[in-house]
């Protein structure tokens, strides 16, 4: 019997993951292919969704001749893709524009003007999400206002995975989970808000048909296929948004299945059957790749990036040396010289604003407590406590509106790496720590999961499960976590005497 593969690609922000996945979950092997992202003024932030195409494109083939497998033996391909984007496509399924990313937030005024119209909380209500300039809804109401000619050639508002696959296929959708991000899916009832839609005054038609993440969509085309090096009839299966797919390849699919995910940014998630509203909207909610599914989330802008900022500071002369391969590692076993506190040391991680839980573009990061006495040790040491403590309080958002106590927690990402930091995660949040054998893999072995489910060679998404293996865990002690618990009332208590000094410098050249 010829072995059959899965091929997925995970659309990031800073370049293409392309992994190919045999059914039992083993990485044959995977590549990335970087592109470039567009900054045009403040706040504006785009991408060309051919660069997108191109690094698929290129991905398919070297991944093939890399395995020395037949193209005949994919099974399919699908994807996984960064969110809340707009990419407007003609009939033909060309980009008529460049892509306009998550990042870019050049509608905050008329996203100001359409909050006084519903009101925060009921949007939140509808949506499950705040309403923001970065979710695709500020997007395409911006290109409709002002690129009318575009607007006009414009066949369909499509997500970036979402680009790819029409340009595979000449099938135009979405699926449940990019949709959730797109600020106007009214998230109980699963469709298109029409109160939304009037409200932006988008044109409707130019949406998207949404569909479930394990939907065969449709099958690579001769073109497509040349270019990719794909067979022509290759299936297509949908896939879903990055942060959808990361819980699925998490193992969270069982009611209350919860993981933190620590990269440039860091989130926590778990899988619900139901959405959670936060009172104070700390949190927020996406659709599952099960789309009878939802994953309560709370996301963190800058972790590893402080980690890494910090790094370039302090850490200039190791980094021109072949020391630097083993940086990450200097920095921890340093950080581990430092108490608990960091010698009453508190970092804000807040270098570029922050969504959860306080949700303030103007926050700024900060030490607060610096002495003549301090150590580098204890600077390190304070930033992944800082880190830490602001994950924390989401853990506890999302655990006060949920009706059952988190047991433990699955750590991913490039965070996970870190055995300080795994320790110091399980005594700050007071629960088990689990790291899977797996750590970097996690969007890509989602969509893989939700591929292999569309085409039958995977019995259903428990599957996910089977491929998330346990490597160690950690266990919290209870004397650390007592200590944790009266550094994060410090940290708290600092971030809301400083909050109006951040807010007033807004605006300030």
């Amino acid at each position: 019997m010829v072995q059959k593969f899965i091929l997925a690609h995970d659309l990031g922000t800073s370049g293409n993951k392309s992994t190919l996945i045999s059914p039992d979950g083993e990485i044959i092997a995977h590549t990335t292919y970087q592109y470039s992202t567009i900054f045009l003024k403040q706040h504006w932030v785009e991408q060309n969704p051919n660069d997108w195409w191109d690094a698929v494109a290129n991905a398919s083939k070297q991944l093939i001749a890399e395995a020395k497998i037949d193209p005949k033996q994919i099974a399919c391909i699908t994807f996984s893709g960064q969110m809340m984007g707009a990419v407007p496509v003609n009939h033909k399924g060309e980009a008529v524009r460049n892509a306009i990313i998550w990042a870019d937030m050049r509608s905050a005024q008329k996203t100001e003007a359409i909050a006084e119209k519903i009101g925060m909380k009921e949007h939140y209500e509808i949506t499950g999400n705040r309403l923001s300039p970065s979710y695709s809804a500020a997007k395409i109401n911006w290109i409709q206002e002002n690129e009318p000619a575009v607007h006009k050639e414009t066949f369909k508002y499509l997500q970036a995975k979402d680009y790819i696959i029409a340009k595979l296929t000449g099938k135009f959708a979405t699926d449940y989970s990019d949709a959730s991000g797109t600020n106007l899916l009214n998230i109980k009832k699963k469709e298109w808000s029409e109160e939304l839609i009037k409200l932006w005054q988008i044109d409707d038609e130019k949406l998207p048909e949404i569909l479930p993440s394990t939907a065969v969509v449709g099958e690579v085309h001769s073109k497509a296929a040349e270019e990719t090096g794909l067979m022509p009839g290759t299936p297509v299966v949908m896939g879903g948004a990055d942060g959808c797919c990361a819980a699925l390849g998490a193992g969270a699919i069982d009611e209350g299945d919860i993981f933190n995910y620590i990269g440039s940014s860091s989130w926590i998630s778990f899988s619900s059957s139901r959405p959670v509203f936060d009172q104070e909207m700390r949190t927020f909610n996406f659709i599952h790749l099960d789309e009878n599914k939802y994953i309560p989330i709370g996301t963190m802008q800058a972790a590893g990036t402080s980690f890494q900022w910090l790094r370039d500071i302090l850490f200039q002369d190791v980094l021109k040396t072949d020391a630097a391969k083993n940086i990450y590692e200097m920095m921890n076993e340093e950080a581990e010289s430092s108490p608990i506190g960091s010698n009453q040391l508190i970092f804000l991680p807040y270098l570029m604003g922050e969504r959860s839980p306080w949700w303030n573009p103007n926050a700024k990061g900060s030490f607060i407590g610096l002495t003549i006495n301090h150590k580098r040790s204890d600077l390190i040491r304070a930033v992944l406590e800082g880190i830490s403590m602001n994950l924390k309080l989401i853990f506890d958002a999302l655990q006060e509106n949920y009706d059952r106590p988190f047991q433990d927690i699955w750590l991913f990402g490039g965070g996970a790496k870190s055995r300080i930091w795994r320790q110091m995660l399980a005594d700050l949040f007071g629960v088990t720590i689990r790291i899977p054998k797996i750590l970097d893999e996690t969007t890509s072995m989602g969509a893989a999961v939700a591929g292999g489910v569309g085409v039958g060679l995977l019995k259903d998404l428990t599957a996910a499960k089977a491929w998330c293996v346990e490597a160690e865990s950690f266990e919290p002690d209870q004397r650390n976590h007592q200590s944790y618990q009266t550094a994060l009332k410090a940290f708290e208590q600092v971030y809301k005497q400083v909050e109006p000094i951040f807010n007033q410098w807004n605006g300030i050249e």
